[in-house]
């Protein structure tokens, strides 16, 4: 659970800077370089991120139901820290 934890963080922390930093430099500096970084990373730790949270309802006892609010908080900017936040901390 730990790990879920840490990735869920990771996993948000990218989308943010992919979403605020990375697309506006691309579309208005004219600078795709970043999104061609900081996309891969993020497309990783999504699907590690979603992996990790089937693995937790097999292993750890995570409720599906919590687990389908993980995967849709994983496309919204700053869901992955309210579902650590909010959902996680009852797996503790």
């Amino acid at each position: 659970m730990k790990l879920l934890r840490i990735i869920s963080i990771l996993e948000g922390t990218s989308l943010l800077l992919l979403l605020f930093i990375a697309v506006p430099l691309k579309r208005l500096l004219d600078m795709p370089e970043y999104v061609s970084m900081v996309g891969p990373v993020h497309g990783g730790l999504f699907i590690l991120f979603n992996m990790l949270l089937v693995l937790s309802v097999a292993r750890y006892g995570v409720s599906s139901k919590h687990a389908l609010m993980g995967f849709v908080a994983s496309l919204v900017p700053f869901g992955s820290y309210v579902f650590k936040a909010k959902v996680l901390s009852k797996y503790e």
